[in-house]
């Protein structure tokens, strides 16, 4: 009775699975612009990892301290695309840098940890960026862009969609 009981549910569960996992998005729609979800987790400190989102290249950066305040301490009137590091990270959340993976000039990629600013540095064409993604040197016009993401947790990011802030209630 029993083993007659544990194949039904094992009979049960193999035609439902199938039905169930035709409700999960398909490779198609998640490469159309279905959000990804990035496990910050395993990322060391000084570490950058490559993931794809609308089959574009994104780079999400695990920054040190002293990379971070090498960016924060940039003479901001000095970029070619002046940009204050504050406003390419999320608040609370500086260690964590995510950025289209191109280089604005040409779209090459550029190379990680290179580069006078120890940021990014095009080895197709010279451009230069420090460790918030700015432009610092070279023909690229302007700073990594930033694709929209918001913080699901602290060890994990949705690339995709970012924080709907709800406008302050009027004061009555």
């Amino acid at each position: 009775m029993i083993a007659t009981g544990a194949a039904g549910v094992v009979g049960l569960g193999a035609v439902v699975w199938p039905f169930v996992a035709a409700m999960a998005p398909d490779q198609q729609t998640i490469a159309a612009g279905a959000p990804v979800e990035v496990d910050l987790g395993p990322i060391a400190e000084g570490q950058l990892v490559k993931v794809f989102w609308r089959g574009k290249l994104i780079f999400v950066r695990h920054r040190t301290s002293s990379e971070i305040k090498s960016a924060e301490d940039v003479n901001i009137a000095s970029l070619p695309d002046p940009q204050p590091d504050s406003a390419r990270v999320k608040a609370g959340h500086t260690p964590w840098l995510v950025v289209y993976g191109n280089c604005t000039h040409l779209g090459c990629v550029p190379l990680a940890n290179e580069g006078a600013y120890k940021g990014w540095a095009c080895p197709c064409h010279g451009s230069i960026f420090d460790t918030s993604g700015r432009i610092r040197q070279g023909p690229a016009p302007t700073n990594l862009p930033i694709p929209p993401y918001t913080f699901v947790s602290d060890t994990k990011i949705r690339i995709g969609e970012e924080t709907k802030v709800a406008p302050a209630a009027a004061n009555a």
